[in-house]
């Protein structure tokens, strides 16, 4: 009886290792993809700030806004829809359904994006007048132009996923596409074209990796059987229409704040999106790790298999806590140096970043779990709570923006996003009985507030702004690595390192191959 109970557990340990394996050659090229990706969008936020003001910046900033909004409201849901879709069919051999999905979600993601487009071309320059800039008007007719190919670009990287690939999403949507907008973006500075040309970087970037992006997708169709397409639109409709509310609620909580800015006037909207993009470079863990922990999730959720959900669950969010953490520490102990990088005026954003990290330190911490509810189903669930966070978000800055500006829209922002994280934890628990915390994140928590000790202390000890955060950097990382080696390891962790390794030496094979 002992052998044979233990046969199974064995089993199940196997298939687990194995999932957390490919999810971890997926999510180790994807890491790479954010961490280029964000410093690429990093590095066009400093150039602008630097050649073209704080007043610049916050116009770039409210035109993204604009795109990014509108890009949510024309996917319509199906960038989640279709990675899930992808993924359940090509679990159950359907050639006909994949095919009828694929074109399905890319024809309505296409129509919508080029109807919307021509709406905000027409309406720019009233909405300019409601954001007290009419300067605006160019940037925003050219974000109409970005539109259709933005939103084509991410319907079929979504698609590519579902195959449990990362690799067209990594160098197509995190590495050439922001690559090229840099370049671009570059070019437009130095030849004196300002903010205009950095607008026709987001364009011509934008055009191109669509046309990438199909041709991927078009690759991995090769390798599906041939069949006449089925198309089953009141099952994709029912998931993406409930997603693309969702999805459109959370990407409001990211950028209503930047336009409620503009709504009131304010006059600082460029250093409140500074201190949003060093924010956010802390986080850039979370979007890769989601993207290839979504498609096995949805896999095998689809075929029961919940032990190995919850287990991979666990596995990412402790990635995600302990790769995020120094960055963390980094923020909240130099937030006004990392600023004046940028120029001396943003050092004032120096409280907002606090307060962004301190929302976002959340948000590492409850890990994938908005991802887990979406691709097991549970996507009303997740659009309410996303739906309630939009709107506790819009209420609190409309409360303190007008009596604290920047300030007041961080805190908004933070509070919206801490509670609903929170909220999203306790329902994986009733639903999925899974809970995030595991004694690696713990192991990284007790490092992490070491090196925050030891950056406090090298501010206090040097001397000049430029001398504390080089010292302060090597002193959080080499404390936060050292005391989490000290503390140990798990069998997990050394599994996952193994099969990056591997991974990396097998790619440099590859590489040098004639």
């Amino acid at each position: 009886m002992t052998a044979e109970t233990a046969e199974p557990a064995t089993s199940s340990a196997d298939s687990g290792d194995r999932h957390v394996r490919g999810m971890a050659r997926g999510g180790g090229l994807n890491l790479i993809g954010a961490l280029l990706s964000q410093a690429a969008v990093f590095v066009i936020m400093l150039l602008l700030a630097r050649v073209l003001g704080i007043t610049e910046v916050g116009r770039y900033a409210q035109c993204y806004a604009v795109l990014a909004l509108l890009g949510l409201l024309s996917l319509a849901g199906f960038r989640a829809g279709l990675t899930r879709f992808v993924a359940v069919q090509l679990a159950d051999d359907d050639p006909a359904a994949i095919r009828g999905t694929i074109r399905l979600g890319l024809a309505i993601s296409a129509g919508s994006s080029a109807l919307i487009g021509a709406a905000l071309a027409v309406a720019a320059p009233r909405l300019a007048e409601l954001l007290h800039d009419p300067q605006l008007t160019t940037g925003l007719r050219l974000m109409a132009l970005t539109l259709p190919a933005s939103t084509v670009c991410e319907a079929a990287l979504a698609a590519t996923r579902g195959w449990r690939t990362q690799r067209p999403f990594t160098l197509i949507g995190q590495l050439y596409e922001p690559g090229c907008r840099l370049a671009l973006t570059a070019l437009a500075l130095a030849g004196g074209a300002g903010v205009t040309g950095a607008y026709w970087a987001l364009v011509v970037a934008a055009w191109s990796a669509g046309a990438l992006a199909l041709a991927a997708l078009w690759r991995l169709l090769r390798r599906v059987a041939p069949a006449t397409p089925v198309f089953r639109p009141r099952q994709l409709f029912t998931f993406s229409t409930v997603s693309w509310v969702s999805s459109l609620s959370s990407t409001g909580l990211i950028w209503v704040d930047t336009l409620l800015l503009g709504v009131y006037a304010t006059d600082d909207i460029g250093v409140y999106n500074v201190a949003t993009r060093l924010v956010t470079v802390a986080i850039f863990v979370l979007a890769p790790i989601n993207a290839a922990f979504g498609p096995y999730l949805a896999s095998l959720h689809h075929q029961g298999r919940m032990d190995d959900v919850r287990r991979i669950y666990r596995a990412a969010t402790g990635w995600v806590v302990r790769l995020s953490l120094p960055a963390f520490v980094v923020l909240l102990v130099f937030p006004e140096h990392l600023l004046r990088l940028f120029g001396g005026g943003f050092a004032a954003g120096a409280a907002v970043t606090v307060i962004l990290a301190v929302g976002q330190l959340v948000n590492a911490a409850t890990g994938p779990c908005g991802t887990l509810l979406n691709m097991s189903g549970r996507v009303v669930v997740n659009m309410a709570d996303n739906l309630a966070a939009l709107v506790l978000n819009v209420l609190l800055n409309l409360w303190l923006i007008p009596a604290y500006g920047i300030v007041g829209a961080a805190v908004a922002w933070a509070v919206s996003l801490a509670a609903v994280n929170v909220a999203r934890v306790l329902q994986v628990r009733a639903l999925v009985r899974a809970v995030p915390v595991t004694v690696g994140m713990l192991k990284g928590l007790v490092a992490g507030a070491l090196a925050l000790v030891a950056g406090f202390a090298v501010r206090w000890l040097a001397s000049g702004w430029l001398a504390e955060i080089g010292a302060g950097l090597v002193a959080v990382v080499v404390v936060y690595l050292g005391v989490l080696l000290a503390l140990g390891l798990s069998r997990e962790d050394v599994m996952v390192l193994r099969t990056l390794v591997r991974r990396r030496g097998r790619d440099a094979a590859a590489a040098v191959a004639p």
